[in-house]
């Protein structure tokens, strides 16, 4: 019998995506007997998952118990926050929440699904008030990151408040939004803070992450030491306060801003619709910014992780309209992210062979990180005052640090725990009550799967090792193909001695066994791999074709 877990009297906290990794955000408040999501996030395919797309956290858990969930409350628009609902959200069945800019964001992903009228949607302005679902009410709070409206969320509940933080940093000049206070903070702590659910993705950083503001003057500086070359910054497509920057950057350079990528484009419209962006350049197309001389230009494109067919990498190959030659200069206004340095090394490469010359963020201030270093996070300690400290966003690592930071400022109590530990937040000491399962699920071609399943696991087999079918021709004999061995020119010795071997261990079978089909293809089997191993030494996958 399957244990229902259902929230008795009591607060609990359930991470199924974004705890023990860095993306596919997926949190779960709960109490009495009624659950509350916040964010519905992905990540994009990874290497341990050939041919696949996208990745998501497995949210069969709350599937299961759909009719128990109150809502999904969004704390701002990146993937790996909202990247899912398109995928999830119409078999909830539940409405979800957001601010505005948010909120198209995630209405044009329902529309581009088909699934504008099946989803509830509803925005989430200054002037709402808190959120008032069953046992909780929820409050968004502006927070700085690389992203407009990005926000924290006060949740109340019957056994205190949870500060659930969302992703943020501490920037003085935000460029973009008001954060809320220090003042305002520490108000919200005076009034009393029962958990602080808490971003750990900087926490090794022993320095604050840096402003906005900062960027846009070390930006100005960089693109002004260029005179006479072409410009082109890559950055994130969200973080609309970097667009902001270049528009500055290219009216005070006395060039015009050329934009390269689809998704900066629908960002652009997104937030000049949402009110930003209004001072942002009249922008000029491709054929235009290459008949302007090239210290006129500043070019903004997407593919700054090193992406193949976004615009930075089509241009690096030389199949975009935009050109760079040699002098010309690529300045990366992004953050690395983990996995995708040999994408990023191969797009560098292809521009170096064009004589282009590249800045990143370790050789100039063109770049600050969206999350809180140490710094950051003690003062957000001290200002909250929290009885528990769950640390959430980044790997076990991240989150075992955190917890040592928050213990060493004062923080009563830290839980730290991983997707699919449930977590009792409050009556009594807080900690771990059980374990659920998860996992991660893939976008596959048009399915979902699981990213352990046969399908992807196979695969895997195969990209590593290779395939060998034998077909059985009924008379003892057996013809053999492999795939994706490294044979070259050993190859047909290698299919030779195969089939030899197979046809002598298939006369070697004895009574039943010889006319037993089963047992013939199990014998052949063996013989192909053990000739494969010593041939190539892989162990292929094999596939026996036995004509019955």
């Amino acid at each position: 019998m399957k244990k229902n877990f259902a929230p008795e009297d009591e607060l609990l906290f359930l991470a199924l995506g974004g705890s023990g990794e860095v993306g596919m955000n997926v949190t779960l408040y709960g109490c009495r007997g009624q659950w509350l999501m916040v964010d519905l996030g992905m990540s994009f395919g990874a290497n341990e998952y050939p041919g696949t797309e996208l990745m998501f956290a497995d949210i069969q858990f709350i599937e299961d118990r759909a009719e128990s969930l109150l809502g999904i409350v969004i704390t701002h628009g990146h993937e790996d926050h909202i990247g899912a609902l398109p995928y999830f959200a119409a078999d909830l069945g539940v409405p979800l929440y957001a601010t505005p800019f948010t909120a198209d964001l995630v209405r044009r992903k329902l529309q581009e699904a088909g699934l504008a009228g099946e989803v509830k949607l509803h925005i989430i302005d200054d002037d709402h008030g808190p959120l008032k679902l069953g046992p909780f009410a929820v409050e968004w709070l502006p927070m700085a990151h690389s992203i407009a409206e990005s926000h924290a969320l006060l949740i109340e509940t019957p056994f205190g408040r949870v500060f659930h933080s969302g992703d943020w940093k501490l920037d003085d000049q935000p460029l973009i939004g008001e954060p809320t206070t220090a003042e305002e903070l520490a108000e919200i702590g005076d009034e009393g803070v029962l958990a602080l659910i808490c971003d750990s993705t900087n926490v090794f950083n022993q320095t604050a992450s840096g402003s906005e503001g900062e960027v846009l003057r070390g930006m100005m500086e960089e693109v002004a030491r260029h005179k006479g070359k072409r410009v082109l910054v890559t950055t994130f497509a969200s973080n609309v306060a970097r667009l902001h920057t270049l528009g500055e950057v290219a009216r005070a350079t006395g060039r015009q801003l050329v934009v390269a990528g689809r998704s900066l484009d629908r960002i652009i419209q997104v937030a000049q619709d949402n009110g930003y962006l209004s001072k942002l350049p009249e922008t000029v197309d491709f054929d235009t910014a290459m008949g302007l001389p090239r210290g006129e230009v500043l070019i903004v494109a997407t593919g700054g992780q090193g992406e193949p067919r976004a615009a930075l990498g089509r241009i690096a190959e030389g199949t975009h309209q935009l050109e760079l030659s040699a002098g010309d200069v690529v300045l990366f206004s992004s953050r690395q992210i983990p996995g995708n340095e040999l994408a990023i090394g191969r797009i560098q490469n292809m521009l170096a062979a064009r004589g282009v010359v590249m800045v990143s963020d370790r050789q100039s201030l063109i770049h600050v990180s969206g999350h809180p270093g140490r710094p950051e996070l003690e003062a957000l300690y001290g200002w909250l005052r929290p009885q528990i400290l769950v640390p959430v966003h980044g790997e076990l690592r991240h989150l075992q640090e955190q917890a040592r930071v928050g213990k060493a400022a004062g923080i009563p109590d830290q839980v730290v725990q991983v997707n699919g530990e449930i977590v009792r937040l409050a009556p009594g000491k807080p900690g771990k009550l059980a374990r659920v399962p998860n996992g991660r699920l893939v976008l596959d071609g048009d399915i979902i799967v699981p990213a352990d399943g046969e399908a992807i696991v196979t695969r895997r087999r195969l990209a590593r090792d290779g395939l060998v079918i034998v077909v059985l021709d009924g008379r003892g004999g057996a013809q053999v193909q492999g795939l994706g061995l490294p044979l070259d020119e050993d190859y047909a010795a290698f299919v030779a001695e195969a089939e030899r071997d197979i046809a002598t261990s298939l006369g070697r079978l004895k009574g039943r066994d010889r006319a037993d089909a089963a047992a013939q293809e199990e014998a052949a089997r063996l013989a192909a791999r053990r000739a494969a191993q010593r041939w190539s030494g892989k162990k292929p996958q094999m596939r026996i074709i036995h004509p019955r």
